[in-house]
């Protein structure tokens, strides 16, 4: 049985389904899909995606605002607080740096605050925080020691870094997630920090609609491709697909299940 760990129901192409997430989750039950953490972009799409998902036992859902974000409402820690309780989300986020796309210098200071403010709600309410980063290593790192997030640990999802970074992570009580680009082939080194990171430590994801694993790559992502994600995880760790599995889902319940 597979955990994906982060996926964007809302943003996933349902039509093959009748526009139907039940129907959906019925058609792909063959794939042992056991349980998905919907996960939040923006303030102003977060209500729609709640109700998408709600009263589904099997699928739990984050509040954040990505650092791409720069047309939408920033929430305060208060409002992410507020929120987080209201609706018994798992997680914060996702949140995060990424300067693969800054336009003016003013974005990278709104990223920063914004990723602060995200750690900070984090730690007062004790929920892990998702973490994007992109052509933000040391920064990254950087916040995150300075605003202790080890306090509320959390993961940095879609590892597309150096093992460098992972160990810093982990050294904060991080979680390591790997998505469909570690099936890429030209993705080594993302298959070697695949290969070091802790049994205790990894989490594998689709982060769907986009970025669809081998041999998918190159149509629409969804949660269910999360098994080739295991697979190749399995193979780059000389694992069983099932420990593999097990393993995964152990650390997601012990990281969101508190």
């Amino acid at each position: 049985m597979f955990i994906d760990s982060h996926c964007h129901l809302d943003r996933v192409d349902l039509s093959p389904f009748s526009n139907s997430l039940s129907e959906y989750l019925e058609a792909t039950k063959a794939d042992s899909l056991e349980h998905m953490l919907c996960v939040s972009i923006n303030w102003e799409d977060y209500p729609a995606m709640r109700d998408l998902v709600n009263g589904f036992a099997n699928i739990s859902t984050s509040v954040g605002v990505h650092p791409n974000e720069m047309d939408g409402h920033d929430p305060s820690v208060d409002e992410l607080v507020d929120i987080a309780l209201k609706d018994q989300v798992v997680a914060i986020g996702e949140t995060g740096l990424d300067y693969s796309r800054i336009e003016k210098e003013t974005e990278v200071l709104t990223q920063q605050q914004r990723f602060r403010h995200h750690i900070r709600a984090a730690k007062k309410i004790d929920k892990p925080i998702i973490i994007h980063t992109r052509d933000a290593k040391q920064d990254t790192i950087r916040i995150m020691q300075e605003e202790s997030a080890g306090e509320c640990a959390g993961v940095l999802h879609c590892f597309t870094e150096d093992w460098e970074m992972a160990k810093q992570a982990l050294d904060l009580g991080f979680y390591i997630s790997f998505s469909g680009i570690v099936t890429f082939k030209n993705a080594k080194q993302v298959q070697e920090v695949a290969k070091k990171v802790p049994n205790d430590r990894f989490l594998i994801e689709t982060d769907s609609p986009y970025l669809a694993p081998v041999p998918m790559r190159g149509k629409p992502n969804y949660p269910n491709y999360v098994k080739y994600v295991a697979e190749k995880m399995a193979e780059l760790r000389g694992l069983s697909l099932d420990a593999t599995a097990q393993m995964s889902a152990k650390n997601y319940s012990t990281l969101f299940d508190r």
